[in-house]
């Protein structure tokens, strides 16, 4: 009983730590990851949809269409994002099987928060944003 107990929570913590695991990612990769990231959040600050529309995934783009739908969709969601007061980036781990960054936000409210960003690589080898998770900083995170 008590070998069982422990191969389970060996399992546990394996898959826990596998979750939030930093992937194997370039630092080329990583600046471009950044870069992606940081260029539509400085769009979002011109209120420059088309930019920051630019920046998201095909995915994201044949889900809303058009850059008016995606930025009204920002303005309301995703308030810390798009108007944030502080933005600093953190680890990029793997989630879901996908390459995330995350990132220290504190939003117009004053309240910190963590947003994760899902990235995908194109076929070209430039990444896109492949959509955004905001979570409070107290909450598990894998």
């Amino acid at each position: 009983m008590a070998i069982r107990f422990l191969a389970l929570l060996g399992l546990i913590v394996s898959l826990a730590t596998a979750a939030q695991a930093q992937p194997a990612v370039s630092p080329a990769d990583q600046t471009a990851i950044r870069d992606v990231i940081k260029g539509q959040v400085e769009a979002f600050r011109r209120d420059d949809g088309d930019a920051a529309f630019g920046y998201a995934s095909p995915m994201i783009q044949n889900m809303f269409g058009q850059s008016d739908v995606f930025m009204e969709m920002v303005r309301q969601g995703y308030p810390p994002v798009y108007r944030p007061r502080v933005f600093d980036f953190r680890e990029i781990v793997e989630l879901h099987g996908e390459i995330a960054q995350k990132v220290h936000v504190v939003g117009p409210d004053g309240r910190p928060i963590t947003a994760v960003y899902p990235m995908t690589q194109l076929p070209d080898g430039s990444w896109r944003i492949n959509g955004c998770y905001l979570l409070a900083p107290d909450e598990h995170q894998a």
